[in-house]
């Protein structure tokens, strides 16, 4: 995960990399709960799955734009570098994941998600 990451990214480093996956995995970890939570966990690999089910699900949730916001917030980065860093994880989560599971997981989070994992997010005209 953290090479694919590394070349998805283009960060310069393998230690790069893998503290991008820490934040951005530890933020989703707050976002989900019940059996999208149980089941992404273990699709991932061994240490990403650590970091994601370590943190305690939040009830307050964040759109994709506040998600990417507050973890800029939390790891001193500027909004566009955070959602370069989301997007590149996200998407591979994504991708591990597979269609049926991300189906669940964007259902339980708020709107703005979709595009952070790689996929149009669609919606329905008034």
């Amino acid at each position: 995960m953290t090479e694919r990451v590394r070349y998805d990214g283009a960060y310069p480093t393998r230690e790069r990399a893998e503290a991008v996956i820490h934040a951005v995995l530890a933020a989703l970890g707050r976002r989900l709960s019940g059996d999208e939570r149980v089941d992404l966990a273990a699709v991932l690999p061994t240490e990403a799955a650590r970091t994601f089910t370590a943190q305690i699900p939040e009830s307050a949730q964040l759109t994709g734009w506040e998600f990417v916001k507050d973890l800029a917030t939390r790891t001193g980065g500027t909004p566009a570098t955070t959602r370069w860093d989301v997007g590149t994880v996200l998407g591979l989560v994504g991708r591990l994941a597979g269609k049926d599971l991300l189906d669940r997981v964007l259902a339980q989070l708020p709107p703005g998600y979709a595009l952070l994992f790689g996929r149009a997010e669609l919606t329905q005209a008034a």
